[in-house]
């Protein structure tokens, strides 16, 4: 594990997740978040994954299926009503395997 592209993918994909968060926040009314927040949040967190691979020189294809993998238990964290709870652990999640990628020999999943 790439412990250098672990810490920077970490805060790159914080980055990216607040300042996307804020932006629609203060562009959209709460009304819009409570009818399509179901698919505006994954969205938005596989746009800001991509950002964080195109950054960190990773394979796009790649980091998005990690994106996928840890948007699971942020998915569960919002089902029991924790949020923001599970967007921390599905960053760290991501950054572990954006870490594991960039440790991998060819870089890549698929060839």
């Amino acid at each position: 594990m790439d412990r250098s592209v672990l810490w920077r993918a970490a805060v790159a994909q914080f980055l990216a997740v607040a300042a996307l968060s804020l932006l629609l926040a203060v562009t959209l009314p709460d009304s819009f978040f409570d009818e399509w927040g179901w698919l505006s949040g994954p969205l938005a967190w596989l746009a800001c994954a991509a950002l964080t691979a195109r950054a960190l020189q990773l394979d796009v294809r790649a980091v998005l299926l990690g994106a996928v993998l840890a948007g699971i238990p942020s998915a569960l964290a919002v089902l029991a009503g924790v949020h923001w709870l599970g967007v921390g652990l599905a960053i760290a999640a991501f950054a572990a395997w954006c870490a594991w990628l960039a440790q991998r020999p060819g870089k890549a999943l698929w060839t």
